[in-house]
Formats: structure tokens, sequence, C-alpha cells
């Protein structure tokens, strides 16, 4: 059966694997039709990400065929196309008792901690399937992107009105958006970018863009836009300690930061000004089954608009001569898919 795999950094290659077996009484064997590439994927290719080894099959993002099904599954039948929750908890740890199984203490995400979907066909613990009967494979493959941002929004809890700034206008940063916006709240986005910040202009309903290099304007704009109080709300979806560091400095008194990329360095805060504001600094990590279901029902209602978000595509065949170019910010690349089947 045929896999790609990272076999080290900056290398893929297609392999052959043993064909999975029948389902066990409360799996499912699926088909992989599309696989999304995220960040993680991108950071696992370049050797930056932290939990992660190789060989690895990568795929967490996918649009999936259920083809056979065990003894004892109900919530999902032969046919029937998915969205795949790639967190695998343990049900047993704290997190896990207190319902953030998002957080279990032996967490294992496929694709990144174990071999992911990017094959032919593998197994899975059915309730971790979430169907649909209109949204396509590729919207499928973006479910659980959508669904960080989902779970990073409620993390931060903004309200009607509020001044929110979203630092990072990648995928991530724009999944947060996209739920953030059905809350009412006034948006502001920070990018590096001037293109990711176009984007966002030309299809959001938000407030302002800054861009990241301008950092003495972006002072005035920021003093402009709170009218001097700053933000009670900032998500920080860039995954870079500088930023992350940096992000304090907009949080306004008892204000609220959400960390919601991942870094493997160090992130330093000046204590004073962190005690000085008394902000609330939180961690978003992965979403629950809730937020999948959430991002589901948004897109079928017309909520979320999926149409602009995958830039790039490949196939099974091209994907290790073409997964470097998503790699390169100057490719303009928002989501790529890869084509399985």
């Amino acid at each position: 059966m045929r896999a790609i795999q990272f076999s080290h950094p900056k290398s893929l290659e297609q392999i052959e694997i043993d064909a999975p077996s029948s389902p066990a009484p409360h799996e499912a064997l699926v088909r992989t039709h599309r696989m999304g590439v995220c960040g993680t994927d991108i950071s696992s290719y370049l050797g930056t990400f932290p939990f992660f080894e190789y060989p690895r099959i990568p795929g967490h993002e996918l649009g999936v065929e259920v083809l056979e099904i065990g003894d004892e599954v109900a919530n999902v039948k032969p046919g029937d196309h998915c969205s795949v929750e790639p967190y695998m908890n343990c049900g047993t740890c704290f997190a896990c008792r207190s319902g953030h199984i998002n957080c279990c203490e032996t967490l294992n995400v496929i694709g990144i901690m174990s071999d992911g979907g990017l094959c032919d066909r593998f197994l899975i613990p059915a309730h971790k399937l979430h169907p649909s009967a209109s949204l396509s494979l590729d919207q499928l493959a973006l479910i659980e992107t959508l669904a960080i941002g989902c779970h990073a929004t409620q993390r931060a809890n903004p309200k009607a009105n509020d001044q929110v700034l979203i630092v990072g206008a990648g995928p991530i940063g724009l999944s947060a958006l996209e739920f953030v916006r059905q809350s009412d709240a006034k948006i502001t986005v920070l990018d590096r970018s001037e293109a990711r910040l176009s984007f966002c202009e030309s299809r959001y309903p938000i407030e302002h863009v800054l861009l990241s290099s301008d950092a003495e304007s972006n002072q005035s704009k920021i003093a402009e836009i709170t009218s001097g109080d700053l933000f009670p709300i900032v998500i920080d979806a860039t995954g870079n300690p500088n930023s992350m560091a940096n992000a304090l400095n907009h949080v306004a008194h008892t204000g609220t930061l959400v960390f919601l990329g991942v870094t493997q360095s160090d992130v330093s805060l000046p204590d004073p000004l962190l005690h000085r504001k008394e902000v609330t600094i939180k961690a978003s990590r992965n979403a629950l089954p809730e937020d999948f279901l959430t991002c589901i029902q948004s897109i079928e209602q017309n909520k979320i608009d999926t149409s602009s978000w995958i830039t790039h595509r490949t196939d099974f065949k091209n994907a290790p001569d073409d997964f470097a170019t998503f790699t390169d910010p100057a490719s303009g690349v928002l989501k790529a898919i890869i084509e399985v089947a």
C-alpha cells in the first residue's frame, strides 16, 4: 500500500507499507482522499516542530471516506465522508477525566506523534470521525484547522464590540478570525505579509490591518484604534517567540492574551508589565469534539466560506517534489491540499 513519509528534515519519499487489517469492534477503516498541509507539517518538514520524530507518515488534516466499520460502530457507515479528529487520548488522565481530552497527558496526534493519513487507507477509532453529507472532501480536510481556531476563540471569549487583535494571518490565525468575527467583535489583524493582510481586507469585515514591520507607526495606530486602552483580547497565532513576547505590549490592563501558535523556544515576558496589567495568559491546544461539530455546521450553514482558502494543490505522485514550494512564503501559499485518491 502507498504512503509518503518524512524520512528526515526536508525529505519526503513515497514508500510501501502493509495494508491495514479489518477494523476492530470500535474502529473504522477509511480511505484518505485529501490531506491539508498546515504549519505543523511545514515545521515538521523543516525539522523545527517539537514532539516530532523521523521517519513519520504525516497527515492530520484529513478528508476521508469510510470503507468498513467494526461491529460496535454506530456513528458512521461505509460510504460516509468525514473529517478526522486526529487527537488520540487515553481517557483516564486528569485532563481527560475533566473533559479536556485535547490536553491528554499522553496525547498522541496522528501524523505527528504516530503515523498519519498520507497513505491509501488506515484504521482509526470510529468516534474520531465527524461525518457530513454535504461538505466536500476539500472542506472536510479544512475542519481540523478551523477547529483549532474555534477552540482558541472560546478560550479568548470575545464579546460584541470587543477590540480584538489577531497576530498572524496564516491559516491558524484565519481560523481564529472566522470565529472571532461571529462574536461581532471589532477585529484588527497584524502580520508581516502585505499579501496576507490584503487577503484579510478583501475577504473579511475587519476593522484594521497592521504591518508588523511598521512598529513605530503601529503604536500610534493602536492607540487610535483602542482610544488609548490597548486590546482587551490578543490572540497570537504566529508560533514566533519574539512575536509572542511582544504581544504582551498590545494587551490592555486586565486583558487576555491567548497563545495559539507553538514554538520550541522559551518565551520571555517582562514580569513587571505582566503584573502591572494583571494580564490573563492562556494557551490553546488542539480542539475538542464539539469544536469539530461547530466547524462543520458553520460551513453547512454558510457562516464560513472556504472557497478561497485553498491556494495550492498537488497529488500523491507529485507531493514529494512539490512540498518544498509550500514552505516558501513567496509562493503565496495559504493552504495546500494533497489529493491522495
